[in-house]
């Protein structure tokens, strides 16, 4: 019976600690939104798959912005040509299995002035690297 006791405390624990793979996916996706933040878009290839797929959804459209690591990485450099002063900031990180959804603070300077806008994103995991991100745009 104590036998048994034990093992429904171990239960009780496990299911109520968040599993190591979800601090790891939350902490992988800080260290994607740092390279990005460092304009490394090299750096932001580490953190995923070969065949990663950005899509931006927009109401009933989803768009693939881009399919496949190079892809990723030019795509990332030429926004980063176009925009040196871009930044992303998480304001919020949720882990549910797979998926980590995130709210992040987009901010840049224009005409001297600092912007900033919100949007959601959504990083879906194979294994430790992210497979899909799904872009909402700015609310």
């Amino acid at each position: 019976m104590r036998h048994l006791a034990y093992c429904f405390i171990l239960l009780c624990f496990f299911v109520s600690t968040p599993s190591l793979a979800d601090s790891e996916r939350s902490e992988r996706i800080k260290q994607f939104i740092a390279a990005f933040n460092a304009h490394d878009a090299e750096l932001m290839s580490q953190y995923v798959t070969d065949d990663i797929q950005w899509l931006s959804v927009n109401g009933d459209r989803i768009v693939v912005e881009t399919s496949g690591k190079s892809d990723l990485i030019k795509a990332m450099g030429e926004y980063f040509e176009s925009c040196a002063s871009c930044q992303s900031e998480l304001a919020d990180i949720t882990v549910l299995g797979r998926r980590v959804s995130t709210i992040e603070e987009a901010s840049w300077r224009q005409n001297g002035e600092l912007r900033s806008q919100k949007s959601l994103a959504i990083y879906e995991f194979n294994n430790s690297l992210i497979r899909r991100v799904y872009y909402f745009p700015a609310e």
